[in-house]
């Protein structure tokens, strides 16, 4: 067996690895808010959520091309660049996790595929444009658009029900909350999933396993789809707890109406995104709606100190997971010499 095919099978691994802490560390995305207002249990909320991921995780690849055309030129990519990728987003999304901060794990994987790609071969490797309009861009958009989603429906949902009875208008949110975490969880899946099916192609690619269609097509195989899909459902039935603590308590005191207004402004945005090819941070858009949907009762109602730590973590993950990944790739190659690419 070759090193070429060994390296292939463990930057496989690795991106299965990575996929599976995806579905455990980001399942707090879709399931934390149904979980704080009672309305499923623990148990009963993942295994609501697995199966949505995964259904979310089939409905297309624009993403997924994304990130393996789209942000580093996939000729200038090889499986040790891929490899030190997502090492660094593995173990940055570890740190996080250990932690409890909904850092991104989109962006861990993007900055650890440009750090170790600018490493290995220079910033010309870089789609400049394209990593502004689908990563830089949406880093910033996306939380201002979860707030103002979640504040803007909340605000409706209060004008809309202000002279409802409390006790009926929870029991009625309590079953359509249901609805919304479900557009969540397929959501997640929907985005989240197809980036690892992208960097896994690019490892099939950079391999000599697959190769680009006669038009130089980058196209995603249906067994990298489903395996994907799989894994990330199995990641999201272990659940990430002290996450999911983090996203429906501390930052506010949810009730029914008010992650269901969270979790249907969000799904709106995420899908949409998904739409367009648009890798975009889950984490940051749930946490932003929930925090315009709490800034609708009152300023204090959102646990601002908290806010700053989750922030902390958003601004810090792709610098850091540049740096990681830069780091990994020097010593790899400092390690194993000039032979390794």
């Amino acid at each position: 067996m070759t090193i070429t095919i060994l390296l292939l099978i463990a930057v496989v691994a690795v991106a299965l690895a990575f996929e599976f802490i995806n579905g455990f560390h980001d399942c707090a995305n879709a399931i934390a808010t149904v979980v704080s207002t009672k309305v499923l249990s623990p148990k009963q909320a993942v295994l609501f959520g697995a199966s949505l991921e995964f259904v979310g995780a089939l409905t297309g690849t624009h993403v997924a091309k994304t990130i393996g055309s789209g942000i580093v030129n996939a000729e200038m990519i090889t499986l040790t660049v891929i490899f030190c990728a997502l090492l660094a987003a593995v173990l940055w999304n570890l740190l996080t996790w250990y932690l409890g901060l909904p850092s991104s794990s989109s962006h861990a994987l993007i900055g650890g595929l440009l750090g170790a790609t600018i490493v290995k071969a220079g910033v010309d490797a870089v789609h400049v444009t394209t990593l502004l309009d689908k990563v830089i861009i949406p880093m910033f958009t996306s939380p201002l658009l979860g707030f103002c989603a979640g504040f803007a429906l909340m605000l409706l949902l209060i004008r809309l029900l202000y002279k409802a009875n409390p006790q009926v208008v929870n029991k009625k949110f309590r079953k359509l909350q249901l609805i919304s975490s479900g557009l969540m969880a397929l959501s997640h899946g929907s985005n989240d999933a197809q980036k690892t099916m992208g960097i896994i192609t690019l490892a099939l690619l950079a391999g000599g396993v697959l190769h680009k269609g006669p038009a130089g097509d980058f196209e995603i195989p249906v067994y990298v789809i489903i395996v994907c899909a799989l894994t990330m459902a199995a990641g999201t039935m272990n659940g990430g707890w002290k996450i999911i603590k983090t996203m429906g308590h501390k930052i506010i005191k949810l009730k029914p109406i008010h992650g269901f207004a969270a979790e249907t402004s969000a799904a709106g945005l995420i899908l949409t995104a998904s739409h367009f090819g648009i890798p975009l941070s889950t984490t940051h858009v749930i946490s932003t709606a929930i925090m315009g949907v709490g800034s609708t009762l009152h300023a204090h109602a959102v646990k601002w100190r908290i806010v700053g730590n989750i922030v902390t973590a958003w601004v810090l993950t792709i610098p850091a997971c540049m740096i990681l990944s830069a780091v990994i790739y020097y010593l790899v190659y400092r390690l194993a010499g000039a032979g390794i690419h």
